[in-house]
C-alpha cells in the first residue's frame, strides 16, 4: 500500500503528457516575439485545413479568449515506427488551452483517452474511412476521420468553442526536452517498463528526450496503472519542462532558443486558420506569464457503467465546460481558496522537515513525494537527531496547531501533533513504528476546485537535490 501511494503521490506534484509540451510550443513561441528569428521559425510548422463551416452550429467564442485544442498523435509511420507497429493515426493524448490573451493567464483540461462519450458523425475524405455517430472513446474519432474530426468531436462534446489545434508527434517531443539539455525529474521509485521502453533508477535526474518520452508515455509501470494516473505525472513533467523552457538560463542562450524553438516547429501541426499574427497574439500574452497564472485540470470522470476499464463524464463536467467556453479565470478561483486570515490554511503555506524514525529505507524521501504532489513545501529529510518517538508524530511550534493538524489529515491513522521547543515556522514529520502510509485521497477529477500548479517544486527543493 506505501509503494502504491506513494507512487500516486509522486505523479501528483504539481507540475502532462508529452503532447501537452505542444502547448509549451505556443506558449513559449513566446520568446520568438523577443528574437529576430520569428517569421523563418513560425514558417516550418507544417499546417493542414479545417473547414469548421460544414459542422452547421457551433459553440459562441468569447472574446479576447483563445481555446485550443492540443493534440499527441500517435501514429507510428516514418521516424515514429520505432514505438510500434500500431496502424493509422490517433490522439493519444488531449488536451484543451484556455488562454485569457489580455492576463495571460491558461488553464489546460486534459481528457483522458480512457473516456466513452457520444461521438458525432464524420464525412470520408483524404484517406480516412469516415464514421456515422456512435459511443466510443473520445480519442478514436481521429482514427477514422482526421484531425477535423477530432476537432468537431471534442467541440460537441464539451460545448468548448475550439479556435485552432496543434498537434506533435514522438519524434518532435524528443527533440524539444534534448534541445533544453534535458528536463530535470524526481524519480520516486525505479521504473522498469519495455513497453515504453522505459529503464531508469530512483532519485532526482536529469531525463534525456528518449527517457522524458518514455517517462510520459509509461502507463502500467507507474502509478496505479491507469490513464488518469498517468495525466497526472505528465502534469508533472510538463510543470518542470515549462519551467526550464522559460528559465533565464534558457531565455538568454540564443543558441538554445534557437534550437528549442526549431525543434518546435518543425514538429507541431496547426490548422491553416493558425496565422504568425494570431501567434504573435498569443506570444505577446505570454512573454511576462507568471506560472501561478497556469493552471492543470483532469475533466471530472467516474467509473463508466458497462466497462469497468473505461471512463464516463462526471457530473461536475458540465459546469467545467461551461466555465471554460465563458472565458472563466480558474486560477482567480483558486487564489480566492487560499487562506484568509480566519484560520484555515492551505498545504501550499505549509513547510514540514520529513525525519525517518523506522528501518524502512528511503521512506523519507517517498514521504516527501507525497507531499510535495499534495502542495507542501518539504525543507529537508533525514533521521532523528532531537526527537525520536516511536509513534508517527507532527510537531510544530506555538500557534501553528492547524498547520500540524492539516499535515497529519494527510496521514493514514491521523498521527498525533505535539508542539515542540525550537521550531517556528516550519513542522517537523517523524514517521515512526506504526507508520501505516497516507490517506485516501479523493479522485482528482470528483472535484473542481483541485487544479494543478506549476509551483510544487521550490527553487530550495531542486537546489537541495530533494527527491
Amino acid at each position: 500500500m506505501l509503494e502504491e501511494r506513494s507512487a500516486r503521490g509522486a505523479s501528483r506534484l504539481s507540475t502532462l503528457q508529452w503532447i501537452a509540451c505542444a502547448a509549451t510550443a505556443l506558449a513559449v513561441i513566446v520568446s520568438l516575439a523577443g528574437y529576430g528569428w520569428y517569421q523563418g521559425l513560425v514558417g516550418n510548422v507544417t499546417t493542414t485545413e479545417v473547414d469548421t463551416d460544414e459542422w452547421g452550429e457551433r459553440p459562441v467564442d468569447v472574446d479576447g479568449i483563445m481555446n485550443l485544442l492540443v493534440l499527441g498523435s500517435d501514429v507510428r509511420t516514418g521516424d515514429n515506427a520505432d514505438y510500434g507497429d500500431a496502424e493509422g493515426e490517433r490522439a493519444d493524448t488531449m488536451l484543451i488551452a484556455s488562454i485569457d490573451v489580455d492576463s495571460g493567464a491558461a488553464t489546460l483540461v486534459n481528457l483522458p483517452r480512457d473516456l466513452v462519450v457520444d461521438l458525432p458523425g464524420c464525412d470520408p475524405g483524404d484517406g480516412y474511412e469516415g464514421m456515422s455517430p456512435q459511443e466510443g472513446m473520445i480519442s478514436s474519432a481521429m482514427t477514422f476521420g482526421g484531425v477535423g474530426c477530432q476537432w468537431r468531436a471534442v467541440e460537441e462534446v464539451t460545448g468548448v468553442h475550439l479556435d485552432h489545434f496543434v498537434m506533435m508527434d514522438f519524434i518532435g517531443f524528443k527533440d524539444m526536452v534534448d534541445a533544453l539539455g534535458g528536463v530535470e525529474m524526481c524519480v520516486p521509485e525505479p521504473v522498469d517498463d519495455p513497453k515504453a521502453q522505459l529503464e531508469l533508477d530512483a532519485g532526482l535526474q536529469v531525463l534525456d528526450g528518449e527517457d522524458s518520452l518514455g517517462f510520459v508515455r509509461s502507463r502500467y509501470a507507474q502509478g496505479d496503472g491507469s490513464d488518469l494516473s498517468r495525466i497526472d505525472r505528465q502534469q508533472e513533467f510538463m510543470g518542470a519542462m515549462l519551467r526550464e523552457a522559460l528559465s533565464s538560463e534558457v531565455m538568454r542562450n540564443p543558441a538554445t532558443v534557437t534550437e528549442f524553438l526549431g525543434a518546435v516547429t518543425d514538429s507541431i501541426t496547426t490548422d491553416d486558420d493558425l496565422s504568425v499574427d494570431t501567434m504573435a497574439d498569443i506570444a505577446v500574452s505570454l512573454r511576462e506569464i507568471d506560472l501561478d497564472q497556469v493552471q492543470f485540470v483532469t475533466v471530472p470522470t467516474e467509473a463508466h457503467p458497462e466497462n469497468e476499464n473505461r471512463l464516463a463524464m462526471g457530473p461536475e463536467a458540465p459546469e467545467l465546460f461551461a466555465a471554460i467556453n465563458e472565458g472563466a479565470d480558474l486560477t482567480a478561483d483558486q487564489e480566492d481558496e487560499a487562506p484568509d486570515g480566519d484560520g484555515s490554511v492551505d498545504p501550499s503555506d505549509v513547510s514540514v522537515e520529513i525525519v525517518n524514525n523506522t528501518d524502512i529505507d528511503g521512506l523519507a524521501s517517498e514521504v516527501e513525494a507525497f507531499l510535495t504532489g499534495e502542495g507542501y513545501e518539504v525543507t529537508g529529510t533525514g533521521n532523528p537527531e532531537e526527537r525520536a518517538p516511536e509513534a508517527t508524530t507532527v510537531f510544530h511550534g506555538p500557534g501553528e496547531e492547524a498547520a500540524a493538524e492539516l499535515l497529519a489529515g494527510s496521514l493514514e491513522n491521523t498521527p498525533q501533533t505535539e508542539e515542540a521547543d525550537g521550531l517556528e515556522g516550519t513542522l517537523e514529520l517523524v514517521t515512526g513504528v506504526d507508520w501505516d502510509g497516507f490517506a485516501e485521497r479523493s479522485d482528482p477529477g470528483s472535484d473542481l476546485s483541485v487544479t494543478e500548479d506549476l509551483d510544487g517544486v521550490t527553487a530550495e527543493d531542486e537546489e537541495e537535490g530533494a527527491c
